[in-house]
């Protein structure tokens, strides 16, 4: 696999970043609960604007240390809410994946308190890749995320493991288990050409298949707009998103929203 090792995105140094212009969030200030120093997380995906995985885990026993308090988190939060920046959305993303935080529960109960004291206008959203979905307490609090966003890449195992390159003990089919277990949810998938793909008609059959069976409100398509460290993969454009959605929703009957740069 070929690295880019000059254009990847540098990692977050603190708890918030932004507000940064979002195509579907408009203004959106992001949380990073994981650490600031390396990226900390359960996929290491092909196609990731932060780079190659550090620390590919589902476990965080040994790296609790390096992540960011619930009180220091909060009182960013509070700040920001305070200020005189505007924003839309604040979204749990960051450093990798947000859920694995062993308190992401306590955070998202204390910043929706803080929004509702402060701003209560502001939505609180996540971008999660779905993994944390097997924690309870991941579980109990999506009902207070205005827009729990959860990635599906591929339609079936093998292609999920090309594309997102999971941690060992993180299994395709327990994830769209999961899914399907959850209500309100929102799905969002990178399409990309070159190797590996999802955009040839099995691997978006296969995908279909799994939308069908999960039921998102909505799903959401993009393809590669910022650097990427894998340079086999390549931008699928606007037009083939937009025939992509359009098959889905002929298809399952789920609207299938494409996002992309105009």
């Amino acid at each position: 696999m070929a690295i880019i090792t000059t254009m990847i995105l540098p990692l977050q140094k603190g708890v918030l970043y932004g507000p940064i212009n979002s195509r579907r969030l408009g203004k959106s200030l992001g949380i990073n609960i994981m650490p600031f120093h390396y990226k900390l997380c359960s996929f290491n995906c092909v196609y990731c604007h932060y780079g190659l995985t550090d620390v590919l885990t589902l476990t965080m026993t040994k790296h609790l240390r390096d992540l960011p308090k619930s009180t220091e988190v909060l009182d960013d939060v509070e700040r920001a809410m305070r200020s005189n920046n505007t924003f839309d959305y604040i979204t749990f993303s960051g450093n990798g994946e947000p859920t694995l935080h062993p308190y992401f529960g306590d955070i998202v109960r204390g910043v929706m308190e803080v929004r509702n004291k402060y701003r209560a206008g502001v939505k609180i959203a996540l971008l999660s890749n779905s993994t944390g979905l097997k924690f309870e307490e991941v579980r109990k609090v999506l009902t207070l995320i205005d827009l729990p966003v959860f990635k599906l890449d591929a339609g079936n195992s093998t292609l999920f493991k090309k594309i997102n390159r999971p941690a060992i003990d993180v299994n395709f089919d327990e994830i769209v288990t999961m899914l399907r277990q959850v209500e309100g949810i929102y799905i969002q998938t990178v399409i990309m050409d070159g190797n590996p793909s999802n955009v040839g008609e099995d691997a978006l059959d296969t995908y279909f298949e799994r939308l069908a069976v999960i039921k998102p409100v909505e799903a959401h398509i993009y393809s590669l707009d910022r650097p990427v460290p894998n340079t086999n993969i390549k931008k699928v454009f606007p037009e083939r998103l937009e025939e992509i959605a359009k098959h889905g929703l002929e298809k399952i009957g789920i609207t299938i929203r494409p996002f992309y740069l105009q």
